[in-house]
């Protein structure tokens, strides 16, 4: 069972909206020879189509299917079993990952991205959806072996790509990232618009983690080059995965030791110090826009800021 309010104890952020799920990964059961293509032979699966991040949603919730209900694809991958609690529990789900969506499975207006649904979807829905986007991406970049360029098919249950030519098996790839809320002595925000994001977009910084790199290592390392500013006392909050395409997000806090920000040029176009009445009136004023919803980086801004930024800062705040 994956849902992290299972744990004894969260993290600070507490359970972010893409780290909800309510399944059982059931990684034993992968290896069985002919394992999905029993379960597709099975009225009791339930399908779960996924085309290029998108899947149908009506009425709120995932649409999955019987397989008898749409035609077995190239690509699908088990993603686990529903938890108790849910009124297809132990149902077993897998993914089929579409080239094209299917207006016979929902109307083109119904599939929906994770980025634009999670929040409105409950645990069991958004932790398979995840899943699936996380799982297909891979799939749709890994069709051939990085050793040897000969093509490889699937194995146990969708979760390996084995070599043709040479045997070597593959495994889904997961790209750490750090993302860090950066508080100077004045507790202030700093927050950055990237190269690549529209103007007036600002978020937290963040970046890859490097080979040979611990966490708190690379959180002291990108903060210095995106933003040239010392940070210390890096602290953990929470991860999140973020599938576009491959990265785990691990949410870090630290305190700014100098608060000189210029920017790299390359990757951070703007670096900017917040107040809490800042940021509240130049995103109330539409000025600014900050990170989404669903994101991690708004769950650490929110933390700093006390509330929800559509809420006007409160004086009893931190």
């Amino acid at each position: 069972m994956t849902d992290p309010l299972r744990t004894l104890v969260l993290p600070p952020l507490g359970s972010l909206p893409l780290s909800r799920a309510a399944s059982d990964r059931d990684g034993d059961a992968r290896a069985a020879e002919h394992f999905l293509d029993d379960l597709w032979a099975s009225a009791d699966t339930r399908v779960l189509p996924m085309v290029r991040g998108k899947a149908p949603v009506v009425d709120g919730a995932l649409r999955l299917l019987g397989p008898a209900d749409i035609a077995r694809p190239d690509v699908t991958v088990y993603l686990g079993r529903v938890d108790e609690g849910f009124a297809d529990a132990g149902r077993r789900v897998v993914l089929a990952v579409l080239d094209e969506e299917d207006a016979a499975v929902a109307p083109p207006d119904q599939w929906f991205g994770l980025r634009e649904i999670a929040a409105s979807l409950d645990a069991r829905d958004t932790g398979f959806f995840v899943a699936g986007a996380a799982v297909a991406n891979w799939h749709a970049t890994h069709t051939h072996c990085p050793r040897c360029g000969a093509r490889t098919v699937l194995s146990h249950a969708g979760w390996v790509r084995r070599c043709l030519r040479d045997g070597s098996e593959h495994y889904p790839r997961t790209d750490p990232a750090i993302i860090v809320s950066i508080i100077d002595d004045d507790d202030r925000i700093l927050l950055g618009s990237a190269v690549a994001w529209p103007e007036g977009r600002y978020s937290t910084l963040a970046g890859f983690v490097e080979p040979g790199e611990s966490l708190e290592g690379a959180v002291v390392r990108e903060v210095g080059e995106e933003s040239g500013i010392e940070v210390r006392s890096p602290e953990y909050l929470g991860s999140q995965p973020w599938p576009f395409p491959a990265s785990l997000m691990l949410g870090f806090t630290a305190r700014a030791a100098t608060t000189d920000a210029v920017p790299d040029g390359e990757e951070m176009r703007s670096l900017r110090w917040f107040t809490r009445e800042q940021l509240f009136a130049e995103v109330r004023d539409e000025t600014i826009v900050v990170a989404g919803g669903v994101s991690i980086a708004r769950a650490m801004i929110e933390r700093w800021y006390g509330g929800p930024l559509d809420e006007e800062p409160s004086e009893a705040r931190p």
